[in-house]
């Protein structure tokens, strides 16, 4: 039987960005073992996938002295293991498990890249993370961007040679789930929930953003846009995510704005993303950078119109004025615009909306993603090691 090991910096990127994978190799004969830090979700995890959890504590910041702790636990773990392939996803899970795998002589080590720190980080920062991006490439033997743009990006940028690249499908890291994110398989009481956070009174359009709030995820355009619009007395902004101040923080009047404005609700996090986007009016996903962004095959998905930054990942999946509207990355003042357009002309967003639909429920369902994934992992174990399932 061949073995997998897949790897993320924290359990949540096992349980939210690769959902039903480790679960979907087991069953197709492979012994899967799953590696992250810890965190509350790995119990569920555990036991939605039906694989076992291992954990090493990796830490999101630069934590020189804490990662060679890190690194000399995944060296161990893959000695003893001998796996066929070691996956990685995330950052930090990417450099520390690509550098112990390539130690420990897996034959096999694939990255997946879903969107680069770098390209928003300031000046100083920024050169110590374009060398982690190269490194782990480098460690690498497979380098799966899950966009054709990024992967265009990274060949543009030096980070990796063209022939090690590969993007699996059209793109996506797991496609998404269209039994989920349906408006036919909705619990009525989640969506009597969801209605009572946002408490929308019978007029109201509700603008939805889902993600951290962070200023990477464009918050503070955000923000400023609906606030300053013609819109904030007959609109409800919902921000779906949970603060991260620690890390990106957002400026604490755009803190205090969210906190104190009588139209902005913010909602921590849920597993009942699907119940939201149903009571949405337009999905606002402004990001700074991206992969491959879920949110928007979600709202795809659910045939709520969107409006999005022109960044990579968010262009790979919405075509200005055909499945969405597309607006510079940081203009507030045109992301203003198209919401007060989108108000207005709501038959002809709902129009772009269903062209998205059309697009997302052909190319990306998960089902379809997970054997993409599955072909690509048998082509590198030997036939008879398969047959042993």
């Amino acid at each position: 039987m061949p073995k997998l090991i897949r790897v993320t910096t924290v359990p949540i990127s096992l349980k939210l960005l690769l959902a039903g994978q480790m679960k979907y190799m087991k069953e197709a004969g492979w012994d899967v073992l799953m590696v992250s830090a810890d965190g509350k979700e790995i119990n569920e995890i555990e036991k939605g996938e039906g694989c076992t959890h291992y954990t090493v504590p990796f830490t999101r910041k630069i934590t020189p002295l804490h990662d060679i702790v890190c690194l000399w636990k995944l060296y161990g773990l893959f000695k003893q293991e001998k796996p066929d392939i070691v996956h990685s996803h995330t950052p930090k899970a990417g450099l520390l498990s690509m550098w112990a795998a390539k130690l420990a002589g897996v034959k096999v080590r694939i990255h997946t890249v879903a969107g680069l720190p770098y390209m928003v980080a300031e000046k100083q920062k920024k050169s110590l993370l374009v060398q982690m991006e190269k490194s782990t490439y480098a460690s690498a033997t497979a380098v799966w961007p899950n966009s054709k743009s990024l992967r265009e990006f990274i060949i543009k940028e030096g980070l990796a040679e063209p022939e090690k690249l590969k993007v699996i499908g059209e793109g996506s890291s797991n496609g998404i789930d269209l039994k989920k994110f349906n408006r036919n398989s909705l619990k009525e009481n989640h969506l009597v929930a969801a209605t009572m956070r946002i408490m929308p009174s019978e007029n109201d359009f509700i603008i939805l953003a889902i993600g951290r709030l962070v200023k990477d995820k464009g918050i503070e355009e955000l923000v400023q846009a609906f606030v300053g619009s013609k819109l904030a007395d007959r609109a409800k902004l919902v921000l779906l995510g949970s603060f991260e101040q620690d890390l990106n923080p957002l400026d604490q009047e755009v803190v205090r704005k969210i906190q104190d404005h009588p139209r902005i609700v913010q909602i921590e996090w849920t597993d009942h993303v699907a119940h939201y986007l149903a009571l949405a009016d337009v999905l606002v996903h402004a990001s700074h950078r991206e992969g491959f962004p879920n949110v928007l095959l979600e709202a795809g998905a659910m045939q709520v119109p969107i409006i999005c930054s022109d960044i990579i990942g968010n262009l790979d999946i919405v075509t200005n004025k055909k499945t969405g509207l597309v607006f510079p990355v940081k203009k507030t003042d045109i992301l203003k615009d198209a919401l007060e357009f989108a108000y207005v002309k709501r038959d002809y967003m709902q129009l772009l909306a269903d062209n998205l639909f059309e697009e997302v429920t052909t190319k990306y369902e998960r089902g379809k993603m997970h054997h993409l994934i599955l072909e690509e992992y048998n082509k590198y174990v030997p036939q008879e090691k398969i047959e042993m399932k």
